[in-house]
């Protein structure tokens, strides 16, 4: 029985899919989305929060602002409102109405970026704005979850010690990458662990993470326009990046199962399936990270006329695939 008395002290840790029937592969998936912001980005946004009132940079009659491209937003939003403080998200039009309007039912001012780079990125336009308003007034404190060391810390404390427990025989972690928090968190966690972890980042095609070219991307979560100050390779083994069309389909895939899950999950789920299916899976223990949940998708990656809009009208439902169950 859990009693709470502020929301950010609930975040369900034990909650596993096992994925096998529904890819025929063995992964099972740690489910981050079932709290009260409804992603994996509650825990960072407490640790951030949490470390800056203890260094004194956050105190009573602060105003918090971050660029999110959503759900650190949210997160942000439902601990700002817990707490008592005013927050102001910097986002840009790729995030999700849904997600928009969640944070202003908490009370959060939302100002949507609309200029972007030439490769699509809004990122540096939201964090000029950002730098404007702190230059501007001092009450306003920007906990910067691209360069926060209280980001990867939050999943070295958590996430991960919680794998670790759930799977004592873990041979291989699937993190999705965006700030790469929950993956350099996990990732230094498993390299001092009694047994080697193969840790594999999944990332977004048209993100510069790992040396790729920058592109259009339209799901928000995963995926840098930059590369991440967080990130530290020397961590990471392998890194697999998934087209977008590919996370449309292993969204819809695991609905059709009653799955419903965010873009970054379905990224992460995607890259997963691709890496296993290059692999010896005999008796492999792997583990993938889900962060969302499909709420806040429906207008866009459930929505038919929004991924036709995107990908032509020859995609449509037939994003979704044949039936791995079908098969002889």
């Amino acid at each position: 029985m859990h009693v709470i008395s502020v929301p950010q002290a609930f975040n369900e840790e034990e909650l596993y899919v096992d994925l096998r029937p529904t890819l025929g592969c063995p992964l099972f998936l740690k489910c981050e989305g079932f709290n009260f912001a409804g992603s994996v980005k509650l825990k960072a946004a407490t640790e951030m929060v949490e470390s800056a009132e203890r260094e004194g940079i956050l105190t009573p009659g602060s105003t918090l602002v971050e660029s999110s491209s959503g759900n650190l937003g949210v997160a942000l939003s439902v601990i700002a409102a817990s707490k008592g403080y005013r927050f102001v998200c910097v986002t840009d039009s790729r995030c999700n109405l849904a997600t928009r309007l969640m944070m202003e039912a908490l009370g959060s001012e939302v100002h949507v970026i609309t200029g972007h780079e030439d490769n699509g990125s809004f990122l540096t336009a939201r964090l000029d704005y950002v730098r404007r308003l702190c230059a501007r007034d001092p009450r306003y404190v920007w906990l910067s979850q691209y360069t926060n060391p209280a980001n990867w810390r939050a999943h070295y404390n958590r996430t991960a010690p919680a794998i670790a427990r759930a799977f004592p025989n873990l041979d291989v972690l699937f993190v999705g990458t965006g700030t790469t928090g929950t993956l350099m968190g996990c990732a230094r966690w498993f390299s001092r662990w009694h047994r080697p972890v193969t840790v594999v980042a999944v990332d977004s095609v048209g993100s510069v993470t790992f040396g790729g070219a920058p592109g259009r991307r339209m799901i928000p979560g995963l995926g840098m326009s930059v590369r991440p100050p967080l990130l530290d390779e020397s961590f990471v083994d392998e890194a697999v990046c998934v087209e977008e069309k590919d996370t449309i389909r292993t969204c819809r895939l695991l609905a059709r199962r009653g799955f419903l899950f965010g873009g970054s999950t379905g990224t992460v789920v995607g890259g997963a399936t691709q890496w296993l299916a290059r692999h010896d899976t005999a008796g492999l223990t792997a583990v993938a990270i889900a962060p969302d949940l499909g709420e806040r998708y429906l207008d866009t990656i459930y929505q038919t006329n929004w991924v036709e809009g995107l990908f032509g009208e020859d995609t449509g439902l037939q994003l979704l695939g044949p039936d791995p169950l079908d098969a002889p």
